[in-house]
Order: C-alpha cells, then structure tokens, then sequence
C-alpha cells in the first residue's frame, strides 16, 4: 500500500491537545508519513510553545506565524499561506481538529484544491450561530470527507445537515488521550506553591483537601461586554469569600478587565501577603500544571468547551458561564451545569457545589484514551 501523506493543522492550544495523540499515533504507523503545520493563530509563548514542550509534540514541519487579527484577517491570511504548502507538499489528507480559525481556514482551502478532509471532534452544535466557532463547525463538516466524532448526540446533528453516514465515525475523545496520557505526570506539579497558596483556608471534599476553586474566561461574548464581564466578576469576587479562586488569565481578558475599570476590585488588601489572596491571578498556565489544578479542585468555572469534557473525566463539577454548550454529554452523564452569566445564579449553584450539592456522574463512552488509535485505524482503512 502507498505510504498515506497527511497534514495535520494546529493553531490555538486546544488543537495541541487534540493533534498530540494523533502524531504520536501515526508516527508508530508505518503507512503514514505525517506532517504538523501551525498556522500561528496563538502566538504567544507561553499560549504556544509551552503545550508543545508539556504534550512531547514533534516541533511543527511548518510554521505560517499568521498571528492574530479580525476573524476575516485572520481566516483569509490562514488560507493564503497555507495554499502553497498543499501545492508544494501535496498531502493525500489535511486533518483538522476542533471550531478555531485555523480549522474552518484549512479545511475550506484543502476541499477547494481537491484535497480529502478529516475533522477531528466533528459534529458538536451550540446551535447558537451568534458564535463564531458554531459557524467554523458547522462549513467545516460540510466540506469534510472524514468526520470522527466524540459523542453520539453528534451523529444525530451531522445527519440532520445532510452528511452521509458512511464519512461518520463515532471514535471518543482525543482530548482525553491526551489527559489519560499526563495525569499522572501532572500530579507531580508544583504549581500550588509556586503561586503561593499552599497556606489558604482548605476545605474537605470527598475524603481530601481542595483549597481553591479555578476559574477561566476568555469567550468575547463574556469578556468583551463590560455589564457581562462586571457580572461574572462580582460574583466570583464574593465566591472568593467561600473558597479562594485561582484564575488563570487570559490576554484578551486582562486588557478587558484594565480597559473597563475592573482592576482595582482585586488588587490585595494594603499590607496582606500575596498568599492570603482570595483571588490568586496567574499568567496562562502550560498544559501539566493547569491539568493539576483542574484534577485537585472543588470547584471549576469556566466558559471553555475542552475544560467541559475534561472536568466530566476528571469528576470535577464544572459551571460552565454560558446559556448553551456544544457538549451536551457533559451536562446529560459529566459533571457540567450550565450557570449563565447572572451573578446570583452562579453564586447559588457554586454555593450548592461547596455545599456537597454534586449529582452522579459517569465518563461518556468511548472516552477512554484510545480514540486516537481508532481513528488512525481509520484512516488506514479508508485510504486501502
């Protein structure tokens, strides 16, 4: 059989967690000669190089350092650049991974030259077309001649739009190889006292100690908007009267909390150390450390899609502040509730979490570290 070419795209940190197990599955496949193309869409270092470092990712074959910009700079200078490299490389695959520019930009210029097309967690609807990344999901699947998908709700949507049966394949959650992979590595971080929190009021749960919620915020529909932003932070602000909060700070979410006045809510008290903060900010965190603080908190916040998924394996409650989510497995089996961005409601169902107000959960099916083998497998198979 004719060795198979295949480009896989990555651009923003959570397709860095979906592509590691993939290169690491099909670098151990001797019918696959793999290339990583990183469009640049997250270009800070500690956003970028640092996961690379952390996941053992093979350094990217190709670097198109397109950087950011509006969602059209971004999309049509992602598809300038990476034309050439299909003509010069001429892949039999491009695989794509998740709802990001790079995705939508990748796949749309590999259909356009007659390339094949795998997506990689395909299928997941908000239903909510106010979001860009439902609009990247939904062109990206259309144009896909290979679409793996995570959970079964997702077939139901794929079909009802009009994608054959025969391109579906339901292979679990790569994102959870990548976190079956590291979680005992991750145990091993020293992050706690690093930040200095070690000596914060704790607080038992389940037999041990969790000293701190985590929270992360980052969707320009929450941060971007001074009365949603205001009112998310209000509340976690009076959280912090309960349990400490370590947030993890975005970029764009720093400059919107500077740019509406927020700042001086969560600057220390005159005269108390840095390790009796209730708020505890921290610059954007690599992927082993963040994984510790995920895996060892009461209590995660957060309006990420991938933090869901990973908080439901981790049987971590998560509150996710947003009104609909992609990820509808997390809420029917995980750990998920959707809160909104009231800041009473998220006060009470925080206080009902700390309060040992947690439902059962179990981890969906197929989410049990392999779906990057099935899906090489696949692929194989497909191309035979």
């Amino acid at each position: 059989m004719k060795t198979i070419k295949i480009i896989n795209v990555v651009g923003a940190r959570p397709n860095f967690i979906k592509v590691a197990p993939l290169m690491d599955g099909m670098a151990q496949n001797s019918d696959i000669t793999a290339l990583l193309v990183h469009t640049g869409q997250h270009y800070d270092e500690k956003m970028s190089r640092s996961f690379f470092d952390d996941l053992e990712i093979p350094k990217p074959d190709i670097n198109l350092e397109v950087g950011s910009g509006t969602h059209a700079e971004q999309t049509a200078e992602i598809m300038r650049r990476f034309e050439p490299v299909l003509v010069k490389e001429k892949p039999d695959w491009v695989l794509v991974v998740g709802d990001v520019n790079s995705t939508i930009a990748c796949a749309l210029t590999a259909s356009k030259l007659g390339v094949n097309v795998i997506h990689v967690e395909a299928g997941l609807r908000s239903f909510d077309r106010s979001m860009p990344e439902e609009i990247n999901r939904v062109l990206t699947d259309a144009i896909s001649d290979l679409l793996f998908t995570s959970e079964k709700k997702a077939e139901e949507n794929l079909l009802r739009e009009g994608i054959h049966k025969e391109k579906i394949f339901f292979v679990g959650n790569v994102m959870i190889d990548t976190l079956l992979k590291h979680r005992e590595k991750a145990e091993k971080s020293d992050i706690l006292s690093r930040l200095e929190v070690n000596d914060l009021p704790v607080k038992k749960r389940d037999g041990k100690f969790s000293p701190y919620a985590l929270l992360t915020l980052h969707r320009p529909s929450n941060v971007d908007c001074r009365d949603t932003l205001g009112s998310i932070l209000e509340a976690v602000s009076r959280l912090s009267h309960e349990v400490p909060v370590i947030f993890p700070i975005h970029p764009r979410t720093k400059q919107k909390i500077a740019d509406f006045g927020f700042t001086s809510v969560y600057a220390p008290q005159k005269g108390r150390s840095a390790n009796t903060r209730r708020i505890v900010f921290t610059e954007p965190l690599g992927y082993l450390d963040f994984l510790y603080l995920m895996a060892n908190a009461c209590l995660v916040l957060t309006d990420s899609g991938g933090i869901q998924e990973e908080t439901t394996v981790l049987r971590v409650p998560c509150l996710t502040l947003r009104e609909n989510t992609e990820r509808p497995v997390t809420i029917t089996e995980g750990t998920n509730r959707l809160v909104g961005t009231d800041k009473e409601r998220i006060i009470e169902e925080s206080l009902r979490v700390l309060n040992g107000g947690e439902r059962p959960s179990r981890v969906p099916e197929l989410w049990d570290g392999k779906a990057s083998q099935r899906i090489v497998s696949a692929i194989v198979q497909k191309f035979s």
